[in-house]
């Protein structure tokens, strides 16, 4: 995560020749789409989290023993 954002730092080779306002156009687009892609990193990374600990609770719960 930490090189996937790290990689989207400088001046994107698409942006090669442009000046002024459109080079910082392209450059804020290039910044939104990497903030884009570590959002989702984290989002999934979130989600399985979350399915992992709630699949642990639901094991948990089945295979306690029977209260006598």
């Amino acid at each position: 995560m930490i090189a996937g954002a790290a990689s989207g730092s400088g001046t994107p080779e698409s942006c090669s020749g442009l000046t002024g306002d459109n080079l910082e156009v392209c450059k804020d687009a290039d910044d939104i789409g990497t903030t884009i892609g570590v959002g989702l990193v984290v989002a999934f990374w979130v989600a399985t989290d979350f399915i992992l600990a709630l699949t642990y609770v639901i094991y948990r719960i089945a295979s306690r023993q029977p209260r006598t």
